[in-house]
C-alpha cells in the first residue's frame, strides 16, 4: 500500500482526508506526524497560505522521505481587511486556542452588521514528493460570521461561520457535507488526481 503523509497533528484533518481518498484511491494509506519519527517543524513565516504549506510540505519530505501533503488555511474578513488570515491559530496571540480565538473575533466584530460580516476560509494544500515535484491547490468557502458560537462538529471558527446558502455553522453540519463545502475539503478534492496519478507511475 502506498503512503502518503499529511504533516499535520490534527485528527480532524487526518479524518477528512482519510474520507475524501476512501473511494478515490482505496490504496493509499495516510499518516499523520503522530506515525512517524518526530522532527523540527519549521515555523510558518510566510504571509501567504501557498507559501506556509510548502514550507510544511516540504520539511516533511525532507525529513521523512514520504510523499507528503500540508495545508494552511484560515478565516478572512471582509470588516478586518482580510484578517486574521495566516494568523488564524494564533489571533489571540495563543497558538491554537479555539475559544480564545472566537471570543477575540467577536468582540473585534461586536458592532458590525449583520451585511457588513462576509468571509472566507481559504485553504492552499501543497503535495510534494522525494524527486522534487510539487503542487499546490485551492479551496474558499464564501460565508459570514455570525454572533454567537453554535455546533459542536468542527474546530476553529467553524462555530462561528455559517457558509452561503445556509442557514447553519459549519460546526453544526455533519463531517459529509462539510466535505463537500469546505475550502479545505476542495483543496483536498483538487489534489487528490494528482496524488493518484503520482502514485501510479
Amino acid at each position: 500500500m502506498n503512503r502518503v503523509l499529511l504533516a499535520t497533528h490534527n485528527a480532524a484533518k487526518l479524518a477528512e482526508l482519510r474520507r475524501i481518498l476512501r473511494s478515490s484511491a482505496p490504496g493509499v494509506e495516510v499518516v499523520g506526524l503522530d506515525d512517524v519519527p518526530p522532527y523540527a517543524e519549521p515555523a510558518e513565516t510566510e504571509p501567504t497560505f501557498e507559501g506556509n504549506a510548502l514550507i510544511k510540505a516540504r520539511a516533511a519530505v525532507v525529513a521523512t522521505g514520504l510523499p507528503s501533503l500540508a495545508d494552511d488555511s484560515g478565516l478572512c474578513v471582509d470588516e478586518l481587511h482580510g484578517m486574521p488570515g495566516v494568523l488564524s491559530a494564533r489571533w489571540s496571540g495563543v497558538d491554537k486556542d479555539d475559544r480564545r480565538n472566537n471570543e477575540l473575533l467577536l468582540a473585534q466584530l461586536r458592532d458590525v452588521p449583520a451585511e457588513r460580516r462576509g468571509a472566507d476560509f481559504q485553504c492552499a494544500v501543497a503535495f510534494c514528493r522525494p524527486g522534487g515535484a510539487e503542487d499546490v491547490t485551492f479551496g474558499v468557502m464564501r460565508g459570514r460570521i455570525i454572533g454567537e458560537m453554535r455546533g459542536s462538529n468542527g474546530f476553529g471558527y467553524d462555530v462561528l461561520f455559517v457558509p452561503d446558502g445556509h442557514d447553519r455553522t459549519s460546526a453544526e453540519m455533519s463531517s459529509e457535507e462539510k466535505d463537500r463545502l469546505s475550502h479545505r475539503g476542495q483543496a483536498l478534492l483538487a489534489v487528490v488526481p494528482i496524488l493518484v496519478k503520482d502514485l501510479a507511475t
